[in-house]
């Protein structure tokens, strides 16, 4: 398994009681969907390494106690702070304008008007307001990610069609005194 084809799920902070469970925090807003995990892909030492789960059980809201299924004592040592991956093809498919973030990057975001307003680089979720960023006319413009501006997501043209506000891009776009 390539890491190019998986998404992170979680990971693994800590052993759990004395029997080799660990704990496996979620980077998820949807944990309920991983109640029964059969296998993980453990980064290690720069590779994906397959675990496969015996149980898992509720630690927190967005943590998962798992027991891995023959697994060693040293092998749960390795896996012990380390990222947590499931393959791509696991992910439900969204309909509708809902998408996953890494399935966007690429999309070009248009206004209600069908103006260009860039194409997506990324999305920054580190914040308290999400956002995407593009790059338009060569400068970088940052568009906040809120759902009530998404009027369209057309994944067969790759783009998203959002309510802009008015003068939003300006900001990005006027030239700084050393472009003069």
């Amino acid at each position: 398994m390539k890491k190019e084809d998986c998404y992170l799920l979680g990971k693994i902070t800590r052993r759990h009681g004395l029997a080799g469970n660990v704990i496996l925090k979620l980077d998820t807003d949807q944990p309920e969907l991983y109640r029964n995990l059969d296998s993980i892909f453990v980064e290690i030492n720069g590779l994906l390494v397959p675990f496969f789960v015996e149980k898992t059980s509720w630690s927190k809201l967005d943590a998962v106690n798992i027991a891995f299924k023959n697994s060693s004592e040293a092998l749960v040592d390795q896996s012990l702070n380390k990222d947590v991956y499931l393959p791509l093809t696991s992910l439900p498919k969204l309909k509708g304008n809902q998408f996953y973030y890494h399935e966007v990057i690429g999309y070009e975001i248009l206004d209600q008007d069908d103006n260009n307003c860039g194409v997506i680089r990324s999305i920054n979720d580190q914040t308290a307001q999400n956002y995407f960023v593009t790059n338009l006319e060569g400068k970088e413009v940052v568009i906040p990610l809120i759902k009530d501006w998404i009027i369209e997501v057309n994944r067969e043209e790759r783009f998203i069609k959002m309510q802009v506000p008015e003068g939003l891009l300006d900001v990005f776009l006027v030239p700084s005194k050393k472009d003069e």
